[in-house]
């Protein structure tokens, strides 16, 4: 199926790792024109020196976008390099695992700004450019643990996780009429190299296995290309009426009703 994606111009946050980066090797596979950010030059500059084997139009930008000044240094690079933006991946996040009543403030401030605030901001940069272009599709990377109660000591990581899938709704009601459509993804457990799962599987096989057997329908984990695979066809105009949906890419995982 041709997506019709080719020079496209895109921004991924978070895509030297991952998810992050199994999107943009994806989109690079398009012929998209895809811009990185990362917080660590050196991992993003090894990511992007592996993306290159798949495209030459991948355009690394040590940026962290948790600082409103890193944020301006990004849209400013799009704007002199191409002149517009077509579709905005916002992926990073992180979490911080600890029983409610033991988080601080700190432990608050910093998972909502990096989980939801940069992306507020961000968004809200981007959507002139995609409003006098008056086309434009933002992706948001959430949680099936942002849809459903993921357990103890996910407070902080279920509650930003849901805000981003609340925010993703209503920008794409107010949007809509510019012709910007907003979703977001919702992975279930991804396991990938240096990843968390990956980490446990290593150091717990068996409690993993019985993990997965217990929770995973397809008896596996899920994987970045499948992760990927969907946001590809929700930014291209394939998936033209989906807009303020949240999307589950988890195996069967969850046990939502939305």
């Amino acid at each position: 199926m041709d997506l019709d994606l080719k020079n496209k111009i895109v921004l991924i946050t978070g895509g030297s790792k991952g998810i992050g980066k199994g999107i943009t090797a994806a989109l690079l596979a398009e012929e998209c024109q895809v811009v990185i950010c990362a917080r660590q030059e050196e991992t993003l500059q090894t990511a992007a020196l592996e993306l290159k084997k798949i495209s030459k139009n991948i355009f690394p930008l040590q940026a962290d976008i948790t600082k409103p000044e890193d944020t301006d240094k990004l849209i400013r690079f799009i704007v002199d390099k191409f002149s517009r933006l077509d579709i905005l991946i916002n992926n990073v996040g992180g979490n911080r695992r600890k029983p409610f009543d033991q988080t601080t403030n700190e432990d608050w401030q910093s998972i909502l700004e990096l989980n939801l605030n940069a992306h507020i901001r961000l968004s809200r940069e981007v959507i002139p450019f995609m409003k006098k272009q008056n086309q434009g599709v933002i992706i948001f990377i959430s949680s099936i643990f942002g849809r459903e109660s993921g357990g103890a000591n996910l407070v902080l990581y279920n509650t930003t996780k849901s805000a981003m899938i609340s925010l993703a709704k209503i920008m794409a009601v107010e949007l809509a009429p510019f012709g910007i459509r907003v979703n977001s993804v919702a992975p279930g457990s991804i396991r990938f190299p240096g990843g968390s799962w990956d980490e446990r599987a290593n150091k717990d096989p068996q409690g993993i296995a019985e993990f997965v057997k217990r929770e995973m329908p397809l008896g596996r984990f899920g994987t970045v290309e499948e992760v990927a695979n969907v946001v590809t066809f929700l930014v291209s105009d394939k998936a033209s009426l989906v807009t303020g949906a949240c999307i589950p890419v988890d195996g069967g995982q969850s046990r939502s009703l939305i």
